[in-house]
C-alpha cells in the first residue's frame, strides 16, 4: 500500500469515527425539543435531517440520497486513483459522504447536532461529516481556482 493511500484511508477511518461518535452522544444526550448553549453563537441540538444539505428536498427518500451518495463516493475514489496529490481533500469529503451514508442505512436520516446562529439568525443545523464535505468541497475550489 503506497504512503497516500494509508494516509487517506486513515484520514477517513478517523473522520468517520469522530463523525460517528459525536452523532452517538447527539442520539445519547440531546433531546429531540432540547437547546444545549455552548457558546454565544454554538448550540447543539437533536436534529433527524431527511432531505440534503438543508434539510432541502426530504419529499426524494432517503433511499435516492443513498443512491446519490454512493455514485458521487465512486466518482470521488476514482479521481482519487488519478489525483493523488489531493488526497486529504478526497478523504475529507468521501469520509463526510460516506458518513451520512451510514446514518442513512441505519437510521433512515441523518444526525446533525451543531447549531451555529448569530442571534436568531440560525445556520441549518449540520454534523461533522457536513464539515468535512463543507471543507474538502471549499479546498477543493481553491486549489483548482488557483491554478
Amino acid at each position: 500500500m503506497s504512503l497516500k493511500l494509508y494516509k487517506t484511508s486513515i484520514s477517513i477511518f478517523l473522520i468517520l469515527l469522530i463523525d460517528q461518535i459525536t452523532k452517538y452522544l447527539a442520539i445519547k444526550f440531546l433531546s429531540p425539543d432540547g437547546i444545549v448553549k455552548l457558546l454565544p453563537f454554538l448550540n447543539l441540538v437533536y436534529v433527524e435531517n431527511t432531505g440534503t444539505a438543508f434539510g432541502m428536498f426530504k419529499f426524494l427518500g432517503s433511499g435516492f440520497f443513498i443512491i446519490i451518495a454512493l455514485v458521487v463516493t465512486g466518482f470521488l475514489v476514482y479521481m482519487y486513483f488519478k489525483d493523488t496529490q489531493n488526497w486529504f481533500i478526497y478523504s475529507l469529503i468521501i469520509a463526510g459522504a460516506l458518513g451520512n451514508i451510514i446514518d442513512r442505512l441505519i437510521y433512515g436520516y441523518v444526525i446533525d447536532f451543531i447549531d451555529l446562529h448569530l442571534k436568531n439568525l440560525h445556520w441549518p443545523a449540520f454534523n461533522v461529516a457536513d464539515s468535512a464535505i463543507s471543507i474538502g468541497i471549499v479546498l477543493f475550489v481553491y486549489k483548482n481556482l488557483k491554478k
